[in-house]
């Protein structure tokens, strides 16, 4: 974009222009949005984004693994820095909203404080993180993680894409040459604020325009295998099967039935399933699926799952069947800044605008912020909930309502 329509651009100050904007990096023909992890349409976005705020007074600059970082700074000396924000990257043909409108919204409320009070107290940064959503490379927050310190360049080693590309070498390709790295993280952040899009039902189904979530949930997932004896399916008596099909059916019944039973905010989902040898005739000898198990409490998850993976070993003992379980994903749930959520719905009581506490289900890069420094995350209505997709949508009235939020929170915290 020319510099002249960059200009006409931030002069509207219009969010659902801007959005629209950013969505055109990587846009799909299906009206999506595909930005991997250092992927072409990524570095087109996250130097597009740069040069947007090079136009404003932000100082803008790349850490090593490609945060973008828009600078306002304090007239305090401190030190401290208001990091607020959110990701840039996007799932294949994802939605417009996801993330983009938290990097957006944050940029204008900075601008908008700016305009109206000048320098702020305490610096406030801007950030469009790399990273969040694991949709190139097994693994996640590759932006908050190497902030916070829980990464370092040695993570990505052995990480490779679905085409055999490894992360450094994508890194590389991207301008962010890992012979040149420096570790990204900050001990200066006292607090993050992230706004994102809700990906839920909840709040339109309330009729609420701002949510404040207390809680992000802890996830734990795990690859289940049920190792039985394929067989000939018309002559093996059913007392004498070890089919791995019914037994993954029972074991799914009972996990799913458990979950309502331990807890009503408990959700457990199994969502992928592979049955060899997979044929119309055979008894099925082995059957692997995954489990997908969320609450914001970590003892009712380790509750639940001792209960299942008991039944689990019981059911493989009495059956004389094999089944094992795999853990691979074990991220703790996190609590948001309670007395900031409060302050929050004093200003939404002021400003009339109908809110309500809320415990986010889907991770966050405020989960990543959450466990070094004190972290707030709002969110905004979604249209009938529909995320990671072409028809993701909030209307413009509300992405408003959740910048006027956002500047207001801002300017408690570093005006």
């Amino acid at each position: 974009m020319a510099i002249q329509e960059m200009k006409q651009l931030l002069q509207n100050g219009r969010t659902g222009d801007l959005i629209e904007w950013l969505a055109s990096f990587g846009r799909t023909d299906h009206g999506g949005v595909t930005r991997l992890l250092y992927s072409p349409a990524w570095k087109e976005a996250q130097l597009a984004v740069k040069e947007m705020m090079d136009q404003t007074v932000l100082d803008t600059y790349f850490d090593s693994v490609g945060n973008l970082f828009g600078r306002l700074p304090g007239s305090e000396a401190m030190g401290e820095t208001i990091l607020t924000g959110s990701h840039i990257d996007t799932v294949i043909d994802g939605g417009k909203y996801d993330g983009a409108y938290g990097i957006m919204a944050s940029f204008l409320a900075v601008m908008r404080l700016y305009q109206t009070y000048g320098l702020p107290k305490k610096t406030i940064e801007v950030v469009s993180l790399c990273e969040e959503e694991g949709s190139r490379f097994p693994l996640t927050f590759w932006g908050s993680r190497n902030i916070t310190g829980a990464y370092h360049l040695s993570a990505a080693q052995g990480i490779q894409d679905s085409n055999g590309v490894s992360l450094v070498e994508a890194m590389k390709q991207a301008g962010f040459d890992p012979d040149n790295y420096t570790p990204a993280s900050r001990r200066d952040i006292a607090r993050f604020v992230e706004i994102h899009i809700e990906q839920g039902i909840v709040l339109e189904k309330e009729q609420n325009q701002l949510g404040i979530v207390t809680h992000i949930v802890g996830q734990r997932r795990y690859t289940i295998t049920i190792i039985g004896e394929s067989n000939h399916a018309g002559t093996t008596p059913m007392p004498l099967r070890k089919d791995a099909v019914s037994t993954a059916a029972y074991l799914i019944s009972f996990l799913t039935e458990k979950a309502k039973e331990v807890d009503r905010k408990l959700v457990a989902t199994v969502g992928k399933l592979n049955v060899q040898p997979n044929v119309p005739n055979v008894v099925a000898g082995e059957v692997e699926f995954t489990l997908d198990i969320r609450h914001h409490e970590e003892a009712v998850i380790g509750h639940y799952c001792s209960a299942i993976f008991t039944e689990f070993q019981r059911l493989a003992e009495s059956l004389h069947m094999e089944i094992t379980v795999s853990k691979w994903l074990d991220v703790k749930p996190v609590a948001m800044d309670q007395e900031m959520g409060k302050v929050i719905g004093e200003i939404a009581n002021k400003k009339s605008i109908r809110y309500q506490e809320m415990i986010s289900g889907a991770g966050h890069d405020a989960q990543v912020f959450g466990s070094v420094c004190p972290t707030t995350l709002l969110f905004v209505p979604s249209h009938q909930g529909i995320s990671h997709s072409p028809k993701e949508w909030t209307c413009l009235e509300d992405l408003e309502i959740g910048i006027d939020m956002l500047t207001a929170v801002l300017y408690q915290l570093a005006y």
